[in-house]
This record gives C-alpha cells, structure tokens and sequence, in this order.
C-alpha cells in the first residue's frame, strides 16, 4: 500500500510506494579529490563509522583498506608508502600490495616461514574496491570477492554533462570539506532553495528582497534506489527553471536552466563519515548555449581563481551554513530523528523536497545511516568553542597538498616581507644624517643643539621608511589572510 508524504500546509508532495530497503553498503562514495591528495603518504578517515585508509600503490592506482593492520591493529594510515609501491606498517614493517596480500613479514625465522605466514589470509589486509571518476576517488563500502562483483555491476552517481569531451561544459575546480553535520542534514539542507538568500545574504541574494513565494513541482517519482526529483519556479527572470535531483546515497545535483538555453550545475556530494560528520565535495559546471555563451555562475566562487584559494574562500559560503545545521541536528536529537515531521512546522509548498527526503529516509532506507556495529552512534555534543566549530585546518587543509603548499609559501612571503620592513628600517637608520650628527654631538659637545634641530631628515631615510611601512603592512596583511587556512568564524548578526 502507498504510504503517504504528509504535507503541513493544503495539499500532498506524492506517495511512496514500498520497495526494498535501501542498501547503505552496497553503494559507491566519493572519499577523496585524487589531486589533492599527496600519493607519498596514506591518509586515513571515515566511511559509514569504519575507520579506512587511502593510498597510492606501485602502479599508480588509489586503494582503501580497512585502517588496521592484520598483525596487532595498529592504524595502517600511521605508516609509509614504500619506493617499491607497497603500504608498510610502521610498527612492525609488516608491507602490504595494493590488492592486500601480505608481501613481507620481517620478523620471520627464515624465508619458508615468511612465505607460510604471508599465504595466510588472516595476514592480508581488509581491502575495499576503488575506482576513479571525474577526478574523484570512490570507494564501494563493503569487502570480499562478491563486494567486488557487486561493485562492478553498480556505477557510482556521476555527472554524464562532465563525461562529455567538448568545449561546451566548463568545469570549475573541486571543493572538499568535512563538515560538523550529518549527513542527513546536509541533503536536507540543499533540498531547501528558500534558505539561500537569507543564510547567504551578501553572497547569493538578500535576506530581505529575495525571501519570496515559489513553488517545488515534483519532476521525478520517489523511488528507493534512484532518490527524486524536484522543480524550482518563478525565482529569477533569466532562469527557466531549477531542478534538485537527488541521487542516493550521496549526490544532489542541481541544474539551473537558463532561458537562453545555458545551464548552471552545481555539483553536491555527501559522503556519510561517522555520526555529526560527513565530507562535502562539490564544483561547479557551466554549459554554455547555442552561442557559445556561459550562464552565470554561484558567486565570484564562478570566477578564475587559483584553486587552493577557491578553497580557503569557500568558508565564507559553507560556514553561513554549519553555524546552523551543527546545532539544528543536536536539537533533532533530543525529540528523537524518528520524530522529524512532528518536531517541525512546514506550512509552504517550498519545504516539499524536505519533506520527501525525510520521508524516503525514514521509510525506504531504514530510518538512520547504517553505521559500522562496532563505531559509537551516539551524537557529539554541541561545539559551544566557535574556534573549533569553524575549524579548517582539520576540517581541509592538513589533507589537501595544494593547500598545504599555498600556505607554505604564503608564509615564507610573509617572513620575507617581515624581514625586507626591518631591513628597509635599519638602511634609513644607518643614512639618517641626524642620528649621524646626535653620535657627533655626544662625542664632540660643542656641537649645538640648534645646530641638530635644523638639520632635515635625508630623502633616503623617507624612502626607507615608506618601505619599511609597506613591506610590514604586506606582511601582516599575509598573516592575516593564511588564517583563512585554520580558522574562518562566522556571525550572522554582523553580516549586514
């Protein structure tokens, strides 16, 4: 029997047909931008509570293993990527290849017992199937022989418009972020158009001119493996119409139709870490019209940019956000999740998407994320430390190598700057025909002091100066700006 989306205001979204349940491990999701990653090194996090690793082997593809070595446990994300393509375990140098088979014991008696002890399968490591698409990184979250065929029979939620080998479709640069909110919320929040020009006031519209009436038409069946779709009308004059496509488990795509026949896709990913956590990757695509013309893009976010400053920038969007949805999930959980519908008041047609992907996760994917059994469900506690909520440091820039190495050299400039103010200073010193003519004075004590008053600062000293004044205003403007790359707090009530 169909189950029914209850509507809070005069009419219904659509009904629900029951189908299967949604399978949460037997998905593809996208864990990583592989040109953000440095292939030197593994890197550890989070998929659906278990804890994995990332690394680059030998013939230059990406693996996930489980982050646990098969000898003691120890976190295979602490060790070392070896010049001979294998993961070493730095606590007893157990290595391992990129299909997992355990390639060296050191410790061994002699070499018959560590070919006997390698050809155990309990001494290989837990290996997850990859595969890389449109630059990013997807791991399938279950292991074995038939996680591997089941993978294969799946493609992962990619953008066919990105698959196109033409000029037609510009692609911007990959954004990634962990971010201190389910996922849940995250999808939630992207269902929901009519919070952008208030949360993003300044940026993407104004809180008091733009807060308008539109309507959600439902463009695509609910359905349990393929998420739905829904319409967005009447809210540019240059926009013909937007769609929200939600793609389980991780994808809402978002394509704005210009009436000039361009089209703004903005690209959402949703990767489901551990409880309060999930990892946001995102870009934007523009697909230019019949004349060659590009549609406008999301902000100056749409301008040419170098991409590690795209990154640190878009904290500004991204955090107008997180201030909300961290919070806002803690408050859900004290009424229970179970209970979304009867904890909230949704009286417009503009929440009609929300409403649906509460109802499809509640009725066709179990209710909850099905976390690893042996991680924690339990919520953390709300973040009172707004350093620590808008943190970016841990959040993106110890894991991305474009960053780490802008900020790097931002440093360095800034220390050069620094450096150049106290030279500048010391040659106007060193010129200064009146600290000259002071040193005489003490030295010869007839010299008088009318005779000091009148001599004039030397041009070369003003110079000096002036240098010394800029290159120390770059320098602390330097430091204020590499910031940007560990902490970015945000204050609605200041964002005039």
């Amino acid at each position: 029997m169909p189950t029914e989306i209850i509507f809070q205001g005069t009419e219904t979204v659509a009904p629900l047909l029951e189908e299967e349940t949604f399978q949460w491990t037997k998905q593809w999701y996208p864990v990583a931008v592989t040109e953000f990653l440095d292939p030197a090194q593994p890197h550890g996090m989070q998929l659906l509570g278990k804890e994995i690793v990332l690394w680059r082997d030998g013939t230059g593809k990406w693996q996930c293993f489980e982050d646990a070595c098969p000898h003691r446990l120890a976190p295979l994300s602490e060790g070392r990527v070896e010049k001979d393509g294998t993961l070493l375990c730095a606590y007893h140098a157990w290595r391992f290849d990129g299909e997992g088979n355990c390639k060296h014991i050191p410790q061994s008696k002699d070499q018959a017992t560590e070919v006997k002890n390698c050809a155990n399968p309990k001494a290989n490591a837990i290996a997850f199937p990859t595969q890389e698409r449109q630059g990013l990184l997807w791991v399938w979250a279950e292991s074995g022989e038939q996680a591997r065929q089941e993978s294969q029979a799946r493609p992962p939620r990619i953008i066919p418009e990105l698959e196109e080998n033409s000029t037609k479709v510009v692609k911007k640069f990959w954004n990634i972020r962990d971010l201190p909110y389910g996922w849940d919320f995250f999808i939630e929040n992207v269902s929901d158009p009519a919070h952008v020009p208030v949360s993003h006031h300044g940026l993407v519209g104004n809180r008091y001119n733009d807060a308008q009436y539109y309507d959600m038409p439902r463009i695509r069946d609910v359905s349990t493996q393929e998420g739905f779709a829904f319409g967005v009308t009447g809210t540019e004059p240059s926009i013909e119409q937007t769609i929200h496509d939600f793609q389980p488990p991780c994808l809402m795509k978002i394509t704005s139709i210009f009436k000039d026949e361009g089209q703004l896709i903005l690209v959402l990913y949703a990767t489901p870490t551990r409880p309060g956590w999930c990892r946001h990757i995102g870009c934007q695509a523009m697909v230019k019209n019949s004349s060659g013309k590009l549609p406008r893009g999301l902000a100056f976010f749409a301008l040419p940019m170098p991409t590690w400053l795209g990154h640190i920038l878009a904290s500004l969007f991204l955090h107008q956000d997180l201030v909300f949805l961290h919070y806002q999930e803690k408050a859900l959980a004290k009424k229970g999740r179970d209970r979304w519908l009867d904890s909230v008041f949704t009286p417009n047609p503009q929440d009609k998407m929300v409403i649906t992907f509460r109802q499809w996760l509640n009725k066709r994917a179990g209710g909850a994320i099905a976390w690893d059994e042996s991680y924690s469900h339990s919520l953390p506690a709300p973040e009172r430390d707004k350093a620590q909520l808008f943190d970016v440091w841990n959040t993106h820039t110890k894991d991305c190598s474009l960053c780490q190495n802008a900020l790097g050299k931002i440093q360095c400039l800034e220390i050069s700057a620094y450096g150049i103010a106290v030279f500048c200073f010391g040659i106007g010193i060193m010129l200064d025909a009146r600290a000259i003519a002071a040193k005489a004075a003490v030295l010869d004590p007839a010299m008088t002091k009318t005779a000091l008053q009148t001599m004039i600062p030397t041009t070369g000293l003003l110079w000096a100066i002036l240098g010394s004044a800029l290159f120390g205003t770059f320098g602390y403007l330097l430091k204020r700006f590499s910031r940007l790359f560990y902490v970015y707090e945000f204050n609605h009530a200041k964002n005039d």
